[in-house]
């Protein structure tokens, strides 16, 4: 059962939640450490004046409003997939609600692996940027600390992947208040703030970001690449939705993560017309000084958990990949009984470790990973509303053009995003492009080597009724034992029995055909898992008991088979 449907329960829906604050929101909820001072940062060219503060505001809590709230938060956690959610999930609910057309397939199949694999490049960089960004508030204690930056981020990265193994839903029960705590202290800091100028709260208004593209187009459309920071993490909220359902990821995102992320932005806004000289780290300079040791410490904590938003979202993109045929068959490891999207991959889990210690290496500081953070987010949010247009429709025709009317104000703000993004491939965009090459052709590789291979596995295949009625009719010599085969069709016969035929000539005693099917729950029952149907003396067949197609299945074969053959059918 999906976690959208365990949600009805009061103290169930709680947990829930808490959990979806601990694990979805900790990406977009440490934001304000590092967006607003890279808007202000002197490559962009914007001095923080009372015209461009108001703008940049203004862009903000639109971008919050629009985006992830009204996009990601209302619209999209409404296409789920049993449950599931993602830029995969949507490619196989558009595939589904499309006639299979060559062309068309092969489109939404270039979106979605393309959109999986730049949200691969997006998983590297979250842990990274965020951890630097957040222990770098150590060098406003003491400047000898910049020393220990490195090593004390890297520590706690590998710490973090080292505790996945629990799996999210225990994560999220720990990070869970941590996430509530933070929220809590973003919006109080950014009160206090606010309390000293209230005119900044005007922001809110679009017209300032009107009059802001207005007086100076060209510094207001690239500073959307910095603008994007605010919203880095929408995507991870959708992908997360298989850990913990729609409604626990609405509340905790209208209950406090909005509300506290809008406050703060507003104060650091208010500091700057305050302060100018504070918009090179406006978040720990609005901190009191004798809170200054906590806050390093809570934003810490707060990177973290931010980080555990883009794992936990690869290890549902990855389920869902091995589910396609994408990539290989993985190890998975279920980490609740209750709900199936809350998953642990550990090759998956010491990869993406291996790459974010590189990554911190490699760039050294949160400015130098800024200029690569935001390009995938943005080619991923791009794919993921053209893949929407197929994937929700409505019978009523009237509904489906307001969903499309949406939809296409949705990608003209995504096309923006990404075009404001561009100028920084050179700086370090280049890295999420180049993962997302590589990903797309791991995954483009593999299906199409699936594909070949299906089709030399089952070319000539006999009828597995036919060839049990005349191997009984006829039997070869038999030898002791119990041979069992593995297949993954109920309906044939396994290449690797007719090869033994062919080459030894001989059957065993007793002959067992074994199909394994992944159900869509967390846990089956054993006395739910499997049932046997004995085909003859000879063939015995084992298939899923958790999908009725396939008890159908077996109640044609006894029909179709000889009464003495299907004397006995047992469900274990």
């Amino acid at each position: 059962m999906s976690a959208s449907k365990e949600t009805k329960d009061p103290k169930k829906l709680a947990v829930l939640t808490l959990g979806a604050l601990g694990v979805v929101y900790g990406d977009i909820g440490t934001s304000p450490l590092y967006a607003m001072a890279e808007c202000f940062d002197a490559k962009h060219g914007l001095i923080p004046n009372a015209q461009n503060v108001m703008g940049i505001l203004s862009l903000i809590s639109w971008s919050l409003l629009l985006v992830v709230s009204l996009k990601y938060v209302w619209f999209m956690l409404r296409a789920d997939n049993n449950g599931e959610g993602g830029i995969l999930a949507l490619m196989a609910l558009a595939m589904r609600h499309t006639a299979r057309q060559r062309g068309q397939f092969s489109i939404f199949i270039l979106l979605g692996i393309t959109g999986a694999a730049l949200f691969y490049g997006d998983g590297f960089l979250t842990p990274a940027i965020s951890v630097l960004s957040a222990v770098e508030g150590l060098k406003l204690i003491d400047p000898a600390f910049s020393h220990y930056v490195l090593p004390i981020t890297l520590l706690i990265i590998v710490g973090l992947f080292a505790i996945q193994r629990h799996g999210t839903g225990g994560v999220g029960k720990f990070f869970g208040p941590i996430m509530v705590l933070w929220f809590a202290v973003l919006g109080a800091m950014g009160a206090i703030n606010v309390a000293h100028d209230p005119a900044i709260l005007a922001a809110i208004s679009p017209v300032y970001a009107w009059r802001f593209f207005n007086a100076q187009p060209a510094i207001a459309f690239f500073s959307l690449g910095a603008v994007v920071l605010v919203i880095t993490g929408a995507e991870a909220i959708y992908a997360d939705m298989g850990h913990f359902g729609r409604r626990p990821i609405q509340i905790g995102w209208f209950g406090l993560a909005l509300p506290g992320l809008l406050l703060n932005y507003f104060g650091q806004g208010a500091l700057i017309l305050r302060n100018p000289e504070a918009a090179a780290n406006t978040f720990y300079l609005m901190t009191p000084p004798g809170l200054l040791i906590p806050m390093v410490i809570l934003a810490t904590a707060a990177t973290v958990i931010a980080s555990q938003a883009l794992i936990s979202g690869v290890f549902s993109m990855t389920k869902q990949a091995i589910t396609l045929g994408y990539v290989p068959r993985m190890d998975i490891h279920h980490t609740s009984d209750n709900e199936i999207g809350q998953i642990y991959i550990p090759g998956v889990n010491w990869a993406m470790c291996a790459g974010v210690v590189v990554l911190v290496l490699s760039f050294k500081s949160s400015t130098n990973l800024a200029a690569a953070y935001g390009f995938s987010i943005c080619g991923i949010m791009v794919m993921t509303t053209l893949l929407a247009f197929v994937a929700l429709k409505s019978e009523n025709q009237a509904r489906t053009h307001v969903i499309r009317a949406l939809l296409a104000a949705f990608l003209f703000l995504d096309i923006g995003f990404l075009s404001a993004n561009v100028p920084k491939i050179p700086d370090g965009g280049w890295f999420p492009l180049a993962v997302g090459l590589i990903m797309v052709g791991i995954m483009g590789t593999w299906k199409r080597g699936r594909r070949i291979l299906f089709h030399r596995i089952h070319d000539g295949e006999l009828p597995l009724l036919d060839f049990v009625e005349s191997i009984e009719s006829h039997p070869p010599h038999k030898v002791e034992g119990t041979a069992v085969f593995m297949t993954g069709s109920s309906q044939t016969v396994p290449h690797a029995l007719l090869h033994n035929l062919k080459h030894n000539k001989v059957l065993h005693e007793r002959v067992v055909f074994l199909t394994i099917e992944t159900a869509n729950v967390p846990y089956v029952r054993e006395n739910e898992r499997i049932t046997v149907t004995n085909l003859s003396p000879t063939f015995w067949q084992v298939l899923p008991a958790m999908v009725s197609s396939r008890k159908r299945r077996c109640r044609i074969f006894c029909r179709r088979a000889n009464a003495s053959m299907a004397s006995s059918v047992k469900t274990c």
